[in-house]
């Protein structure tokens, strides 16, 4: 990724300015590599003005990650929407530049990354991922009923469709990607197989009682915990959606390999369903709750073969090989736990055999790299 360059001082300081209605200047800058965002130490001024700030701004990315205008007004409609509501679950937006794409936000200084946390197996860890399950159940009951409201507000910064915001979890080639991955690797999608698909399809498009917001990158990366509280980050691509879309990465290991441990049996999915369902009973639902773990679970995994022939061109050891193969088999565990979309759990589990069969590398005993202490 390519940094752009940042804002100049005195466009931050006017922003600044104009936000808080007194004069603000500032004495340092911190780089957060290697992502365009800088945490910025402001003078001791009067009122409201805080010690520092998080200033974002639009990045270069040769695959055109983060690169849009759209994705700062998302954020910033986000963030004043969840204020709107009364909600503290993430950063306060305080100021920004729509046209040059900045946002101004609240420093959460005194908290740490739980991607951070979990690398260090500890009792600190504990916590946190526990606290990401809730805060998640918290988000999304806390939202139900209130997506006319949000869009409303997203629309004053251009046009949105609130389905496409459905669908964004399963990626553009969702929908190809199945038949492809059958005919590279030999593992035929039969008729139940094909059915349980469109389930999957089904789910997203029509969540019912479970449409809720979302921050759109729900993950340990995302969720900044200070040992006792955690907020969710990075809104830029918020919207309304099946609340157990951001749930999958409890079930199946992401960039960071959150999911690895047994959601169930370690007590965060009775978190975050305990959360979910002070707005949404039928989450008490087994059968319910379960359709949608399982569809988000085999659809999270099934998003991520989305670049297979990219990944079987690297060299052997890469690890997002190895990350597939876990994500495929986690996803599998999770549905059968849950009784919940059979065919489509054992055909994914025959994926992950044929992948472990082409990848040798591949073909190890996942190891957790978090242990939970509860």
């Amino acid at each position: 990724m390519e940094r752009s360059q940042p804002p100049t001082q005195p466009a931050i300081e006017r922003l600044l300015s104009d936000a808080f209605g007194v004069e603000v200047t500032i004495r340092a800058f911190e780089n957060l590599t290697p992502w365009c965002v800088q945490r910025t130490r402001l003078s001791a001024g009067a009122g409201q003005v805080p010690v520092s700030v998080i200033v974002k701004w639009l990045r270069k990315h040769p695959e055109g990650l983060r690169t849009q205008l759209s994705q700062v007004h998302t954020e910033r409609a986000a963030l004043e929407f969840l204020t709107g509501l009364g909600i503290d679950l993430a950063p306060r937006f305080l100021a920004g530049d729509d046209t040059a794409g900045v946002l101004v936000l609240e420093d959460l200084c005194q908290s740490v990354p739980l991607c951070e946390l979990l690398a260090q197996d500890d009792q600190l860890a504990s916590a946190g991922l526990s606290a990401f399950a809730h805060t998640l159940g918290e988000l999304h009951a806390a939202t139900v009923g209130h997506g006319d409201s949000y869009y409303e507000h997203r629309r004053a910064f251009g046009a949105v469709d609130p389905r496409r915001e459905r669908e964004r979890f399963l990626g553009p080639k969702w929908r190809e990607t199945p038949a492809f991955i059958a005919a590279m690797l030999g593992v035929p999608l039969s008729v139940r197989v094909e059915r349980d698909l469109a389930t999957v399809l089904a789910t997203f498009d029509d969540p019912g009682p479970f449409l809720a917001f979302s921050n759109g990158d729900a993950g340990s990366n995302n969720f900044m915990f200070d040992g006792v509280n955690g907020r969710l980050i990075d809104f830029e691509f918020a919207g309304y959606r099946h609340a157990l879309a951001d749930a999958a990465c409890l079930y199946v290991p992401g960039p960071a390999w959150i999911g690895v441990v047994d959601a169930i049996t370690s007590g965060l999915e009775a978190e975050y369903r305990e959360a979910l369902c002070q707005s949404v009973p039928q989450a008490q639902d087994d059968r319910q709750f379960g359709l949608g773990i399982a569809a988000a679970s085999l659809g999270c995994a099934i998003e991520r073969l989305d670049r297979i022939s990219l990944l079987d061109a690297r060299l052997s050891g890469d690890k997002s090989r190895a990350q597939r193969v876990a994500a495929l088999e986690h996803a599998a565990a999770a549905a059968d736990a849950h009784r919940s979309l059979k065919d489509l759990s054992g055909w994914a589990r025959s994926v992950a055999q044929a992948l472990r069969r082409r990848w040798p590398d591949t073909d190890i005993e996942f190891q957790s790299r978090y242990v939970p202490r509860w």
